[in-house]
């Protein structure tokens, strides 16, 4: 059982970059040692899975300091491929007590150097949703064999391209218990959306270009009528990208309309970590 306190407490903690700190606890009046404990320990490692002929390079990620099995969340990221980004979150996770895996959905582990190569990766996975399907089973079905993961449901968390992917995910029907997007395009690959009774959580830039809002609103709408709990948090002033500490970089570089924000960032990986906790542990 988790303690939502301590999972917003480890969160600012880990936003600082103290992941790996040590904890040390206030003494009683009259005691005269102080108790020093563990922080969490990650230990992240490539994970591979395979269908269709491809095998995929996914990264995986738990805290070893516990020896329970804890929930698994999977991290699909953007479309540039399975970058250190992807993996600084799935470690974030990690730290808090989940399993977290950062899928390939390009396989081998490839990776865009360019956003040209960047679109031809996403659309190619986009456009064949049975296959896309098939390789996200692929990679949950091995993680749910994991000795580190615990029984039951699972959540999914995306970016970028990787949100569009957790949405259509539960517009499929898949078993997760939550997904959640941060600045994922609302593209429906789906053709025949089943029913899905998990949350659905989309964090988007209110001047986020390359997202209409026409198309969020039928998104969210879509996904309502297949049971989904689905809520739409619009940042203001926040762009594409907002929860990158490379965006800046990675718009100068290639002319992209993507900008950092970290208001944007801390809120929303704040309110996506409550839905972790609700979607996934005892709190009774």
């Amino acid at each position: 059982m988790r303690h939502l306190f301590t999972l917003a407490c480890l969160a600012a903690g880990l936003m600082a970059g103290t992941a790996g700190a040590q904890a040390q606890t206030e003494p009683s009046p009259g005691d005269e040692q102080v108790t020093i404990q563990s922080g969490p320990r990650v230990v992240g490692e490539v994970f591979e899975y395979a269908t269709g002929g491809t095998t995929y390079q996914g990264y995986l990620a738990h805290n070893a300091s516990i020896d329970q099995p804890q929930p698994a969340v999977l991290v699909v990221h953007e479309w540039w491929g399975l970058d250190s980004y992807a993996r600084a979150r799935a470690d974030q996770l990690a730290a808090l007590g989940f399993v977290a895996l950062a899928v390939d959905m390009y396989g081998d582990g490839k990776l865009a150097g360019h956003p040209t190569e960047a679109q031809a990766f996403s659309s190619r996975v986009m456009q064949d949703w049975p296959a896309a399907r098939a390789r996200l089973e692929a990679a949950m079905a091995r993680l749910g064999e994991h000795p580190a993961v615990a029984d039951g449901g699972m959540a999914a968390i995306g970016y970028c391209f990787g949100g569009s992917v957790v949405m259509n995910m539960a517009l499929s029907g898949m078993p997760l218990e939550a997904a959640i997007s941060f600045h994922g395009g609302p593209t429906m690959a789906v053709k025949m959306p089943q029913a899905f009774e998990g949350s659905v959580r989309i964090h988007n830039g209110a001047e986020d270009g390359f997202v209409a809002r026409d198309d969020l609103v039928a998104m969210a709408s879509a996904l309502e009528a297949q049971g989904a709990d689905v809520e739409v948090t619009n940042y203001p002033s926040a762009k594409h990208g907002f929860t990158n500490p490379e965006a800046d970089a990675l718009a100068t570089q290639h002319d992209l309309p993507l900008a950092y924000d970290a208001a944007a960032d801390a809120a929303s990986w704040q309110a996506a970590l409550l839905t972790l906790d609700a979607a996934l542990n005892d709190n009774d």
